[in-house]
């Protein structure tokens, strides 16, 4: 081949590279944020392990598009995770996969792949059109000892656990149930030109708890329900939340600082992210401790914690985000008051930060969740019914509140 001719072919090549580029919009319409393992913790189960099971989880979409593929996740992974096979399908409401809709995974070609160890590990572009808000199982046989799972501690949705074996191919009768979503980071769809995804930077009350399992009545889910019905602009919802998540310590999950680039920045499409997080900084730096958890929480305290250093993080957080183009909404901290954890000093913090969110004009805008769950009696309390009974934790009526009062008109139709 000559240098001419060789040329013009690599120059063939990379217009064809840029023209499928510019074809594709890939966007972020569904993730999960993966935790390191644990032991058991008071009601919270130790983190599973599975061998030569086949595992199916069911996630709701927010974001439709025309083409669609699975990141998976072997971030905390003590070794390289083996992935024996994979499958897809489209749920009705019933729960029965639509019929011709189920679709057998492939990497690089090929049925079977390996995610190094804390690595993720992409599938190979499906060409299934998938509508907004549409139900999707995903079926994966791990063959090998996976040691604890990458997973998400709160699904909220139960994962079935076959019998020993490859069932990929066609549901399956479970054999047991986790309640942790294993080794699924994101989906993500080829969608219309022009869509964006919304990224949720939150702890616990944006995981949903609190909310009625299987139902997807959080409040991320609403305001995608929300923006699916408004039409114009196809908006994914991108869930980060972690429960238990804090800006500053690592806890339940890394610190949102130390993973705001692998949960979020790097998630294809996000255009704005929501930043839902300090209720737990606030009550683990100030709550007075007491009962049988007593020491195990104190020693789960983390660093100093006050109202500087917190604005500070979410200046942080700001900074990074708006390097990349990204547009970035601060949510204020929701009130607490009667939680285990609340103290008159967390209250005082929690006002100050509030108060810098709503007024101090770092954020691109403000989402007033604190006035949303507010008892207007008590303000720095929930209002009744808005809560699970524990004063933090939303409902599904408090959730929806929070998600009725976001202003659509910050996210471009």
């Amino acid at each position: 081949m000559t240098s001419k001719t060789s040329g013009f072919v690599g120059g063939l090549l990379l217009a064809l590279a840029g023209a499928g580029n510019a074809q594709a919009a890939w966007v972020t319409t569904w993730a999960a944020s993966p935790v390191p393992p644990s032991a058991a913790m008071g009601p919270m189960p130790a983190t599973p392990t599975f061998s030569n099971r086949t595992l199916r989880q069911t996630l709701r979409l927010s974001a439709g598009g025309k083409a669609i593929r699975i990141r998976f996740t072997n971030a905390y992974g003590q070794a390289p995770l083996e992935i024996g096979g994979a499958r897809i399908a489209i749920l009705r409401p019933d729960g029965s996969e639509q019929p011709g809709s189920s679709r057998m995974l492939t990497f690089a070609g090929k049925p079977m792949a390996t995610a190094a160890k804390g690595a993720p590990l992409v599938s190979d572009t499906v060409a299934l059109a998938v509508p907004a808000l549409a139900k999707l199982s995903v079926s994966l046989y791990v063959p090998g000892d996976t040691g604890p799972c990458t997973c998400h501690a709160v699904a909220l949705d139960d994962t079935d656990v076959s019998a020993p074996g490859n069932f990929t191919a066609a549901p399956f009768k479970a054999e047991s149930k986790s309640s942790a979503r294993a080794f699924l980071a994101a989906v993500e769809v080829d969608a219309a030109e022009g869509a964006r995804t919304i990224a949720v930077l939150g702890d616990s009350i944006s995981d949903g708890v609190g909310s009625t399992p299987g139902a997807n009545r959080r409040w991320p889910d609403l305001l995608a329900e929300r923006l699916a019905a408004r039409g114009g602009r196809p908006w994914g919802v991108a869930n980060a939340g972690i429960s238990g998540n804090r800006i500053l310590s690592d806890g339940m999950g890394e610190s949102a600082m130390t993973r705001l680039d692998r949960d979020v920045l790097a998630l294809p499409g996000v255009a704005a992210v929501i930043v839902f997080e300090g209720v737990n900084d606030l009550g683990m730096g100030f709550g007075r401790f007491e009962g049988p958890m007593a020491e195990a929480m104190k020693s789960m305290r983390g660093g100093k914690v006050d109202a500087e250093r917190m604005i500070a993080g979410y200046r942080q957080i700001i900074d990074r985000a708006h390097a990349l183009g990204i547009k970035v909404y601060g949510a204020t901290i929701a009130p607490y008051k009667g939680a285990s954890y609340w103290s008159p000093e967390g209250e005082a913090a929690r006002q100050a930060i509030n108060g810098f969110i709503r007024t101090g004009g770092a954020f691109d805008g403000v989402l007033d969740f604190d006035k949303a769950f507010a008892d207007p009696a008590d303000p720095a309390a929930m209002r009744a019914g808005y809560h699970m009974g524990d004063h933090l934790h939303g409902t599904d009526a408090g959730y929806k509140a929070v998600a009725d009062s976001i202003d659509l008109g910050l996210f471009e139709r």
